[in-house]
């Protein structure tokens, strides 16, 4: 796959797929991408030995980057602090 994305999408894309609580399933429907394109850009983009750590923990049981795998009660893609931006009320640190 040929990284299509802009930096700042890629940049995204990575920050969502560090968080152990966002789905594949929710970066799919954000950006159309698979999982197998997700694992890509990260071993891209990432040093080696932050890639290796990234897949160790995603496969690990630890992280619930798959539907399948969370629990019943995490159904939203977003935290419920989150607004949209033109509304965020939370000032950056």
């Amino acid at each position: 796959m040929k990284n299509t994305f802009t930096p700042e999408q890629t940049d995204r894309i990575i920050e969502m797929a560090w968080e152990d609580r966002t789905p594949f399933e929710a970066i799919a429907f954000q950006f159309g991408t698979s999982e197998a394109d997700v694992i890509e850009i990260m071993r891209t983009e990432l040093k080696p030995s932050s890639f290796r750590l990234w897949r160790k923990r995603v496969n690990s049981g630890v992280s619930q980057k798959h539907l399948k795998r969370r629990n019943e009660e995490i159904t939203r893609f977003r935290c419920s602090r989150q607004k949209a931006i033109s509304n965020n009320k939370i000032s950056k640190r």
